[in-house]
């Protein structure tokens, strides 16, 4: 597996990272990937949707800590409490990872508990990491992160508008979330919740907060669980909530009040790169499936077998493309985060969280198209893989924002090129009435 690390990062990938990738790929394929269809029987064989879960989750769980495959997505750079990796290096095992659906969460590194164990290991007191970030660590628990809302555009930020008011020693919520992800899951806990606490403080990024809600809190009620593309997630799902009166001890405020943004950009950039970092995997995966139905000797058509048709082997070669591209672009942002941090990464992984999904989604798509009718059906993952591929170039922020940002800030930062192509024409001005002509320029 180390022979498939990229030449230009190899001198800064550790033996240590390379032994743990060779680890994660053989426990993926042998163990993750079969198990993915167990996940999925076993769900229908419970004869419910929602409080309850695969078992099968608890044994590969059990394996990957047994294998010392666990909490790895924490970095050596900016947290004690992971295993002593990089943000490159865990980039690299995180691309495994997107090849199964229960991977991640088999190593626990599944989000949103990733983002909300940064959250409180970064941000957190030593009473709210003793609470909720150990069971985090230990797998015990899972999270919820809520944030969007349904009746504002939640695109922009600053249209939060839960209320979030102090009465004595408690914070009272009011207000309702939607696509709240891995509510519907019955080992939720713990909801990081970001409201809008100081409606009239001065600056629209000094009014809200981040609050930590036990999920058994009074007040709060699931409405009902969303479903993508038809999917509906389960045990995982994504929620509408509604809080009426919640009460919450001042003790659960994150950082302090009115620091709402500095805490979710913080949480969203590394989250970002990790779904980028997924959906390579996802990708990878997709090529997998495409390459091994294409050379199957019973696929034939019009007297050829699949991969005898040029317009086959062009998927497969623009997919390689692609993928390989995305992946340096990925790669590059980690670089950055362990060089700086998030904030200092902003552009590096607006580009990835822009680029990769689209890059995911063409993949994926070339393969529903190699399968046939089969590709869109429930005996392959493919269908699955495309719905919820779609949804990040929505979710932590759509592509259009970050697009908008990204050209803002280069816009801003390239101003010198103004003035320098101004001087570049005057010259060229001056050089064509040196030799005789007309300056037309």
């Amino acid at each position: 597996m180390s022979s498939e690390i990229p030449s230009l990062v190899i001198d800064r990938i550790s033996d240590k990272a390379k032994k743990t990738l060779d680890i994660v790929q053989k426990f993926v394929e042998e163990e993750c990937q079969p198990c993915d269809a167990v996940a999925r029987a076993q769900m229908e064989q419970m004869g419910k949707r929602w409080g309850v879960y695969p078992p099968v989750i608890d044994d590969l769980k059990e394996k990957a800590k047994k294998l010392g495959l666990w909490n790895i997505f924490l970095s050596k750079t900016h947290y004690d409490q992971g295993a002593g990796l990089s943000n490159l290096e865990y980039g690299l095992i995180a691309m495994q990872l997107g090849k199964s659906g229960l991977a991640s969460e088999a190593v626990n590194c599944a989000a949103p508990d990733t983002g909300n164990m940064e959250v409180i290991a970064k941000y957190g007191t030593d009473e709210q990491k003793k609470e909720w970030l150990q069971p985090l660590l230990d797998g015990h628990i899972r999270s919820a992160f809520l944030m969007t809302e349904r009746r504002v555009a939640s695109s922009d930020a600053k249209n939060i508008s839960m209320k979030m008011e102090r009465q004595g020693n408690e914070y009272v919520l009011n207000g309702s979330k939607w696509w709240s992800s891995g509510a519907g899951d019955p080992r939720c806990k713990i909801y990081v919740v970001m409201a809008k606490s100081n409606p009239e403080a001065a600056g629209d990024y000094k009014k809200h907060s981040v609050i930590l809600v036990p999920a058994n809190t009074p007040g709060i009620k699931v409405e009902r669980m969303l479903s993508v593309y038809g999917y509906d997630d389960a045990p995982h799902g994504h929620a509408e909530i509604t809080f009426t009166n919640v009460r919450v001890p001042v003790s659960a405020l994150v950082l302090g009040e009115g620091r709402g943004f500095e805490i979710i950009q913080g949480r969203l950039g590394p989250g970002r790169i990790h779904h980028a970092m997924r959906a390579l995997g996802s990708a990878e995966r997709a090529l997998e499936l495409m390459i091994a139905r294409v050379n199957d000797p019973d696929r034939k058509t019009f007297g050829k077998q699949l991969n005898q048709h040029g317009v086959i082997m062009e998927w497969i070669a623009r997919s390689r493309m692609e993928i390989d591209s995305s992946r340096f672009v990925v790669l590059n942002a980690a670089i950055k985060i362990d060089e700086t941090d998030a904030k200092g990464a902003q552009r590096e992984i607006a580009i990835a969280k822009v680029m990769v999904p689209q890059v995911a989604l063409a993949v994926i798509d070339r393969a529903v198209q190699a399968h046939g009718a089969a590709g869109v059906s429930q005996d392959f993952p493919l269908a699955s893989m495309w719905a919820h591929m779609r949804t990040l170039r929505i979710a932590d922020g759509p592509d259009e924002v970050h697009l908008q940002q990204m050209g803002r800030n280069e816009n801003k930062l390239n101003q010198h090129i103004v003035a320098k192509n101004e001087q570049q024409r005057k010259r060229a001005a001056a050089k064509m009435k040196e030799y005789g002509f007309k300056a037309s320029l």
